[in-house]
């Protein structure tokens, strides 16, 4: 194990000691669910980077998601025209592609997959799936049957996870909704990992695959934070059983396709909402931090671009550095750390794969880890959707919620940088 990778395990235990000191009862963490769910982090790190055949699984599974990806482009294309065709690329008709374009290349993946994913639950797949994860988490973690079930359903998809316990939120503990609302930001929908693919593929070619097991060892690293911050201090109607999967099923695989189509339409809506509320609001308050920046003689006019970037890679340097990204690319790390706290994680995946393509990250290894990083959704704007979210299907504990939704954020945005502290241990590359 080399120095960084050192750092990287070191980084683990640090942010979980951060985790603990900010604890509501110390005394009451549970060590087993703490231990074995750093276990389960470290199995799928060793499956990934370490494990002798795993590399051509790995890219197989890399391939496979991107000739999906590549499938998925044909309704875009049919819809936009060259305006869907990707950089670099030449479409059908032989006109070259203007460039790229989020609102055309990128966003329509997401309604794509949420239809593909509609599709799946129709047919069972995915609650067989979720089921298998959710049964690793409640027996060997000992958390209650119901928020395994929507951790391992947050695995996959958003929000609308939580409809899968809805019989049980109403019984929840704090600590409960904690981590359900924990996981949601700290996870990544599949509907989603599709536009960050699209980001990266062209510098780090085996990102599909990358993604996939960040998503799996985010979901640990969210109990985990959520458990050390929030200890379970009562006892969960569901404790060491696992619950049934409630989902209402459509009347046809149509009629499953459409609903999740709809569903992903709203999802692109809401997506770049989110982006042009929250990135002109950045822009104002840089733009304020400059002139205030100027007038009291802290900066010098056009001497600092961005204040505001300046002031979040200082302030998320360090949870960089714990992840094991090289110091010389700390400060660019944390910057993007923090941009994807305010503004969600899309504008840092653009930044991240501009810098990698104009070598601005000097080591290929913090590029890995920052990709490993940025996969949650832990940011302000999903610190009010999924608490809504919830609050919407069990108005009674409102209160309840609106009280633990700050620890909850505090846990996945300590959640996400152990995602990539655990990247940091096995990933060789300098």
């Amino acid at each position: 194990m080399g120095v960084h990778n050192l750092v990287s395990l070191l980084g683990v235990f640090l942010l979980m000691g951060v985790a603990w000191a900010l604890s509501t009862d110390r005394r009451r963490v549970n060590i087993r669910c703490v231990g074995v769910g750093l276990a389960l982090q470290l199995a799928v790190g060793l499956l990934v980077f370490a494990t002798p055949g795993s590399a051509k699984l790995f890219l197989r599974l890399n391939d496979a998601v991107v000739a999906l990806m590549d499938a998925a482009t044909a309704g875009q294309k049919f819809v936009f025209g060259n305006l869907a065709t990707p950089p670099g690329r030449t479409g059908s008709d032989g006109l070259a592609s203007p460039g790229f374009i989020l609102a055309t290349q990128a966003l329509p993946l997401m309604v794509f997959f949420s239809a593909l994913m509609g599709l799946l639950y129709y047919v069972g797949v995915m609650q067989r799936v979720i089921r298998g994860f959710a049964w690793v988490f409640t027996r060997l973690m000992r958390v209650s049957g119901a928020e395994s079930l929507c951790v391992a359903a947050e695995i996959f998809v958003g929000i609308e996870s939580s409809t899968a316990v809805r019989p049980y939120l109403a019984q929840m503990t704090r600590s409960e909704f904690c981590t359900i609302l924990t996981a949601g930001m700290a996870t990544v929908a599949s509907t989603t990992m599709g536009l960050y693919v699209v980001f990266l593929k062209d510098v780090i070619p085996t990102i599909a695959g990358h993604l996939i097991s960040a998503s799996l060892i985010a979901a640990p690293a969210a109990i985990i934070m959520s458990k050390l911050l929030v200890p379970e201090t009562g006892e969960p109607v569901t404790l060491g059983r696992v619950v049934a999967f409630e989902y209402e099923r459509e009347g046809s695989a149509i009629e499953a396709i459409i609903n999740g189509a709809m569903a992903g339409v709203r999802l692109v809506v809401g997506v770049c909402a989110l982006l042009i509320a929250f990135l002109g609001m950045l822009a104002l308050l840089d733009a304020g931090l400059g002139w205030t920046g100027v007038r009291l003689g802290l900066i010098e006019a056009g001497q600092v671009q961005s204040p505001l970037s300046a002031l979040l890679g200082w302030v998320m340097a360090p949870f960089a550095l714990a992840m094991g990204v090289p110091p010389d690319d700390a400060l660019f790390a944390g910057r993007l750390l923090g941009i994807r706290l305010i503004a969600t994680e899309i504008p840092a995946y653009t930044q991240l794969a501009e810098a990698m393509k104009q070598g601005t990250i000097v080591h290929a290894r913090s590029g890995v880890i920052c990709a490993y990083a940025l996969c949650g959704f832990a940011h302000v704007a999903s610190l009010a959707i999924f608490t809504g979210g919830v609050a919407a299907l069990v108005p009674q504990r409102r209160a309840d919620l609106a009280r633990i939704a700050p620890r909850a954020l505090l846990a996945a945005t300590l959640a996400c940088p152990m995602t990539g502290a655990i990247a940091g241990v096995f990933c060789t590359a300098m």
